[in-house]
């Protein structure tokens, strides 16, 4: 099976300039292929890994991939899937999330392979030495008003409105194809399906350029957007995005996001994201179909994603934490791993060394009243660190805390509460 089967058969392949092309292209050569990512965030979220992946795909196809970081794109701004204007960043704080971007994509690409090693480029490199004379007279002539206004990334725009900043920034990415094209040989640039306008430009600007002087091979291929069966957006939760970066989006949050894959989405996510094979992936697909209360299958796709990601200690934590809270089984957990799996649950900071457990209770807003607290214990409502306590007495101390800088109190069966000690 071929890189472009394989594709093909996870579902990758939305659409190719010249699938026959290409095909024949791919099996003569080793290719260079890029896709482009604009800093306009310090990292990378779960919407970009498709395109990470899919350079990553060719490149254990022994192909060589390009991640371009939009160092100059990224200071204009995309209208493709957008209904307004971007807010524009300054050059240095640009700068700062290109490097950011740099490595997190140097966490899942091989940028130390040999002759297939990929590679890292900025377009401010060759965007910022351009002068304006340069821009209009060797590159916007190749582009006509009414092909770019007949573009669906622009035509969306008209109405609601376009500046010409945002308007010119299909010039530059076609740019960014052509330079490639001419410096590193590059003959395919992929994306996302909302990139093909651009991709498609890209490859004339390289074609009217060339202007017959030398032929020109040079290929485009789109993915589908995502889409999740409830109809959700996919990559966001009710705490927002989900990041690559671990200081966003903890190890533990990004495994549980996969862990809750929907068995309507669980087997197109494992064909898009990991590298299971499709004989594995098919099996999987059975145990939705016959055993989905195991979720066998989101459990494998939690694994593969957070490993890829993150790391084996990373996914070890993530499993541990999930298992705690599980089990209730709270006191295994370490400080740092209790700052992961409670990081948003309602927190209550106090420098008080001994509470009564009432008390704390009412200060820390998880019982209404003195009142209500009796009953919560007595009723056997109130867990310390995932015991069971019905002491009306019970004094919090030193020994109800986990590394003498937390308590987790649970009232009634999933609502969690986290005291932190400051002394």
């Amino acid at each position: 099976m071929d890189i472009l089967q394989d594709l093909e058969k996870r579902g990758l392949v939305n659409q190719i300039t010249d699938e026959e092309g290409l095909r024949k292209h791919l099996s003569e050569n080793q290719v260079t292929l890029y896709c482009g990512f604009d800093p306009t965030g310090d990292s990378l979220h779960i919407g970009h890994l498709l395109p990470v992946l899919l350079l990553k795909r060719f490149q254990q196809a022994g192909h060589r991939p390009i991640a371009l970081v939009g160092g100059g794109t990224g200071m204009i701004g995309d209208p493709s899937g957008r209904s307004t204007e971007r807010q524009l960043n300054s050059a240095e704080v640009v700068h700062h999330y290109s490097e950011k971007l740099k490595g997190q994509l140097a966490k899942i690409l091989n940028f130390d392979q040999g002759e297939n090693a990929a590679v890292a480029r900025n377009n401010y490199e060759w965007l910022s030495e351009m002068t304006i004379i340069d821009f209009l007279r060797d590159t916007g002539k190749h582009f006509g008003v009414n092909y770019m206004l007949a573009k669906d990334s622009v035509e969306s725009r008209i109405e609601s409105g376009i500046s010409f900043t945002e308007f010119s920034y299909m010039i530059l990415q076609s740019l960014d194809f052509q330079k490639l094209n001419e410096k590193e040989d590059c003959t395919l640039q992929i994306g996302g399906s909302d990139q093909w306008g651009n991709i498609t430009a890209g490859l004339e600007l390289i074609r009217r350029a060339a202007a017959g002087e030398k032929e020109v091979e040079a290929y485009g291929l789109t993915m589908p957007l995502i889409t999740k069966a409830d109809g959700s957006k996919f990559g966001k939760t009710a705490g927002g995005a989900i990041w690559l970066d671990r200081d966003k989006t903890s190890p533990y949050e990004f495994y549980q996001f996969w862990i809750n894959a929907d068995d309507r989405d669980v087997i197109k996510f494992l064909n898009y994201f990991t590298f299971l094979s499709h004989e594995e992936i098919a099996e999987l697909e059975k145990e939705v179909e016959n055993q989905p209360e195991k979720r066998v299958a989101q459990k494998r796709l939690a694994e593969e994603m957070t490993k890829l990601v993150h790391d084996e200690e990373a996914l070890t934590q993530a499993e541990k934490i999930s298992a705690a809270l599980f089990s209730g089984d709270i006191k295994q957990l370490t400080g740092a791993e209790i700052e992961q799996g409670f990081k948003d649950v309602p927190a209550f900071d106090t420098d008080t060394k001994d509470a009564a457990l009432i008390e704390l209770l009412v200060e820390a807003g998880i019982s209404s009243s003195k009142r209500q607290a009796r009953e919560d214990i007595k009723n056997g409502a109130v867990y310390i660190n995932g015991e069971r306590n019905q002491d009306l007495n019970h004094t919090i101390t030193k020994e109800d805390r986990i590394e003498d800088r937390f308590t987790i109190i649970r009232r009634g069966k999933k609502k969690y509460f986290l005291v932190r000690y400051s002394s």
